[in-house]
């Protein structure tokens, strides 16, 4: 297990994009299970940045969702009424432009005004073959994307709350990534990063399927003046799959937490399934001080397995 030198700081990080699903309740779960084992502090941060699929009721059900989990945070809105009036990202526009003015600087990005079908049909695997790489349009062109460059061959090493480190070759998983939006808004690598280093996160704790995530904001941080995102701390957890083996998502229209919360009395049988795929036991599990009485850091990693 990694050692901190500094107190404990992570974030419960949803988006508020759709009904949060049970595999958010589990990762929600293990974020305040580690971080109060360390005795550290929870942040709570609604990434609202892309704000065409954001809905009220989807930021309501983040509140009502933590409130049924009995999770608690020490910083971050407590209520949506404080989140639209003080913590959504869109009051933080500043904070973005200031880390896309560093990437500017280091002349890592560039214009691309490549459309969604031009990259489609010029790429071979899906993904961005470097169209604009060299055309060196300014990077005010009118409805242009920043992308930065990744340079082939760059592999990141992601350091892991077991210990150890796991390594994503970043041109492979994601070529060159956007970090401004054609309509001038930062990116959510971008507007990820920038919160953390405000608000001094030093563990996150999220799915692996957002591996290549984190090798892209490890990237942007070593492009930045020095920063202490190189210092934190990685656990990236095992998905939760459904019947079929898929992992859920909200996009496909896994089985809302709304849904759970009206067909259970409380969440005990949530925690008790968490403890299961920590091989911990269950029977005397209701709930999340339960279950951080009887964790340690040696039951991680653990498959993810639903309610059964």
């Amino acid at each position: 297990m990694r050692q901190w030198t500094d107190a404990v700081r992570s974030r419960l990080a949803p988006t508020p994009s759709g009904f949060l699903h049970l595999g958010n309740a589990f990762s929600f779960a293990l974020t305040w299970l580690l971080t109060r084992y360390h005795g550290g502090s929870l942040l709570l941060r609604i990434d609202d940045i892309d704000n065409e699929r954001r809905r009220p009721a989807y930021v309501e059900d983040v509140f009502h969702t933590l409130a049924w989990l009995e999770l608690d945070w020490d910083a971050g809105p407590k209520d949506p009424t404080a989140f639209e009036t003080h913590f959504s990202q869109l009051h933080a526009l500043d904070r973005y432009a200031q880390l896309l003015e560093g990437l500017r600087q280091s002349g890592v990005v560039y214009a691309c005004n490549c459309s969604r079908s031009q990259v489609l049909a010029a790429s071979v695997n899906g993904g961005y073959p470097g169209t604009c790489r060299h055309r060196n349009l300014p990077l005010n062109t009118p409805d242009a994307a920043w992308r930065v460059y990744v340079p082939e061959n760059t592999v990141i090493h992601i350091p892991g709350y077991t210990g150890g480190s796991r390594q994503v070759q970043l041109d492979a998983a994601m070529g060159d990534f956007v970090v401004r939006r054609r309509n001038g808004l930062p990116a959510y690598q971008v507007a990820s990063l920038a919160d953390d280093l405000h608000y001094g996160i030093n563990l996150v704790v999220r799915g692996v399927d957002l591996l290549p995530s984190t090798a892209a904001q490890l990237f942007l941080a070593g492009h930045l003046p020095p920063n202490a995102f190189a210092k934190t701390i990685f656990y990236h957890h095992p998905l939760l799959k459904d019947e079929g083996g898929q992992k859920l998502s909200k996009s496909a229209g896994a089985a809302s937490l709304l849904a759970l919360r009206g067909q259970l009395p409380g969440p005990a049988p949530v925690y008790q399934a968490l403890a299961k795929a920590l091989g911990l036991p269950a029977d005397a599990v209701a709930g999340p001080r339960d279950l951080l009485r009887r964790f340690t850091p040696a039951a991680l990693p653990g498959a993810l397995t639903g309610l059964s």
